[in-house]
């Protein structure tokens, strides 16, 4: 009868209830938070006299054994203490004796994890926003040098309009700015402690949950109990976080894989983050982007099972919640290293400007020019001067060449409207830099984006 609640059972429990019943092999993530936690409900216990001046200084002693043995590897993790909580709580009881029994005066497991979990979750918000930051800068620094290299921009995945590649990289960082901000917005409604909600209901101990919250760095308490110990919201939201994050690096990463094919060739992924085949020696696979793509699907699944877990739970504090804490940590520590390995990915990859540039030459990008050139010089109605456009491309597909190619004596039998200056309007390099609207493809306007995302980052603290 060694569990710290079994005062109430005459029968020890089973072994297999043990191993079903335990989180202790993977919610010790939370050491840190948990240390943190106590210590702060102790010099709160403290200042409200229920603990000693030598009680705390024994339980900060403690607990500084504690972590050190935990970091060093030497702490015993045993499955019978059920979770981090009452394995921390034993190995301090054993350390300075009485002072260790007093801790939990005034507090749950209930109050505890949920304060524990919701700290490990703001943390993570931040770090992982770091990292999104760091893949920001790496984009816009690609992006920089390549604001004049043509490549074909796609709708549907067919050639569309001309665009320069340092524009298409932006869209990405567009993306990922919006991640950051979610992962730092979630703070606003999450940094409030449950520590002192006890089991549902509060405590009749004369507590100071201001104080306790200070210590830890929240910017108040909740405001009801019974919804505290029970709320998995800040769970839920970094996986929603996450799993939004995910898509967009398994967006990018699609785009990553086509390019580096033959097909496209766009860019060459270097020889650090790519994989050969055990059969054909002259393969070179895109295994990176490909293991995101995969692990998106990873990270949506752990959302979906927090989602289902916590969907039929009653008030309060149900032991379901236990399987809130895998999920999360998978998903973080799949966005830490995606995060990473794609960083990395993209500083090492080369570009292919020929290869980009080649592209455009096929797909008649320059045809919305045209149509706009009929507008804008000749008074045409857009209706009109679309299907006048629709004929030039089919003579130029007629005569197996671009529509950026053709002559303009071929282009005035079509319409003798058509002016020579028309010639200009169909150069592509032309054709992306008249995109001068705010938000555009011009290189002017690529170089506006970029200064926008340099002072953005300059300016994010995390």
């Amino acid at each position: 009868m060694d569990k710290m609640w079994s005062g109430r059972f005459s029968a020890s429990a089973s072994s297999l209830l043990d191993q079903f019943n335990a989180s202790i092999l993977f919610d010790r993530e939370l050491y840190r938070e948990d240390i943190e936690g106590s210590l702060a409900h102790a010099a709160m216990l403290h200042a409200q006299g229920i603990l000693t001046s030598e009680e705390l200084d024994a339980i900060r002693r403690g607990m500084a054994q504690v972590k050190e043995e935990i970091e060093s590897g030497e702490f015993e993790w045993n499955i019978s203490d059920e979770d981090l909580h009452m394995a921390i709580e034993k190995r301090l009881t054993q350390l300075v004796g009485e002072a260790g029994k007093k801790l939990h005066t005034a507090r749950s497991r209930n109050d505890q994890v949920a304060t524990d979990f919701r700290r490990y979750v703001l943390r993570k918000d931040r770090e992982i926003a770091a990292q999104l930051k760091t893949l920001i800068g790496t984009l816009v620094g690609i992006a920089e040098e390549h604001t004049e290299t043509l490549m074909p921009g796609m709708t549907h995945l067919q050639h569309a309009q001309p665009i320069n590649f340092g524009f298409h990289l932006l869209a990405y960082a567009s993306m990922f700015k919006r991640d950051i901000e979610r992962f730092l917005d979630s703070r606003g409604r999450n940094n409030v402690s449950p520590l002192g909600c006890a089991a549902l209901a509060g405590t009749p101990h004369d507590i100071d949950r201001d104080f306790t919250a200070r210590e830890l760095g929240f910017d108040s308490v909740s405001v009801n109990c019974l919804d505290t110990v029970s709320d998995r919201d800040f769970a839920l939201e970094i996986l929603f976080n996450i799993s939004t994050m995910m898509m967009h690096i398994s967006r990018l990463s699609e785009e990553l894989i086509l390019w580096s094919s033959y097909e496209f060739g766009f860019v060459e992924l270097s020889d650090e983050y790519s994989t050969g085949s055990s059969i054909m020696p002259q393969k070179k696979n895109p295994d990176v982007p490909e293991l995101l793509r995969g692990k998106t699907g990873r990270v949506y699944g752990a959302l979906m099972g927090l989602l289902t877990v916590m969907k039929g739970l009653p008030l309060a504090y149900n032991k379901d919640t236990q399987e809130d804490k895998e999920g999360v940590f998978d998903a973080v520590a799949t966005a830490h290293l995606s995060l990473e390995i794609l960083n990395e990915a993209l500083k090492t990859m080369t570009v292919k400007p020929e290869n980009m540039a080649r592209a455009t030459k096929k797909g008649h990008l320059s045809a919305t020019d045209l149509a706009d050139y009929l507008v804008e010089r000749c008074g045409v109605p857009f209706r009109e001067a679309h299907f006048i456009t629709g004929n030039a491309v089919a003579k130029a597909e007629e005569l197996g060449i671009d529509l950026s190619e053709i002559s303009y004596e071929e282009l005035k039998a079509i319409d003798d409207r058509i002016g020579e200056d028309v010639m200009a309007f169909l150069q592509l390099e032309h054709s992306m830099n008249a995109r001068t609207s705010a938000g555009g493809t011009a290189t002017l306007r690529t170089l506006e984006q970029i200064v926008y995302f340099q002072n953005y980052l300059k300016e994010l603290d995390v």
